[in-house]
């Protein structure tokens, strides 16, 4: 019969807890956001500026940002004047020779992309920044960019994508 009544006030006091809880939402993929101050954030299109163009990365690229944040947050998009703000520009997209075989060819290539952001936080401007992300990966020089080119730049764009989540709303 004690164990009965402990078990419900433990339940009764969660439950408590739980409603009253804090608005800061803390999230296994590293996000923190006060809710009660940030609801919505606005997210531009982001332009290709660089040399050398694969046409379409750039929707795969803004497509992957506004889909990381409407999938781990809570923040309404909005096309202006959002509480936060991010915009910038794809500046370079590369490809280089990363090794040579024996014979005195490419073996490897490397592949790069770099993203010019700028984020501002129109409730704590102390937190704004204009920041540059990068990300490289690796094909063999036997295949054809062609053929390994869509894979390569998602493989790419997650990774800033998940980089540029990490810098404006997990505050790491």
């Amino acid at each position: 019969m004690a164990w009965r009544k402990i078990s419900i006030s433990i339940m009764t006091v969660a439950l408590l807890l739980l409603v009253t809880s804090c608005s800061v939402s803390y999230s296994f993929n590293g996000a923190s956001i006060d809710y009660s101050k940030t609801k919505t954030i606005t997210i531009a299109d982001f332009p290709i500026r660089s040399s050398y163009v694969w046409g379409p990365m750039q929707n795969i690229f803004n497509n992957e940002l506004k889909d990381i944040f409407a999938n781990h947050t809570r923040l309404t998009q909005v096309k202006r004047n959002g509480d936060l703000k991010i915009e910038g520009e794809i500046t370079q997209y590369n490809q280089r020779n990363k090794s040579v075989s024996s014979e005195g060819y490419s073996a490897q290539t490397e592949l790069s992309m770099t993203v010019n952001v700028r984020f501002t936080n129109n409730v704590d401007h102390n937190q704004d920044f204009e920041k540059q992300f990068t990300s490289t990966t690796s094909y063999e020089s036997t295949q054809s960019l062609n053929t390994v080119q869509e894979e390569l730049v998602t493989q790419m764009v997650k990774e800033i994508t998940d980089q540029i989540f990490n810098a404006t709303v997990a505050n790491w």
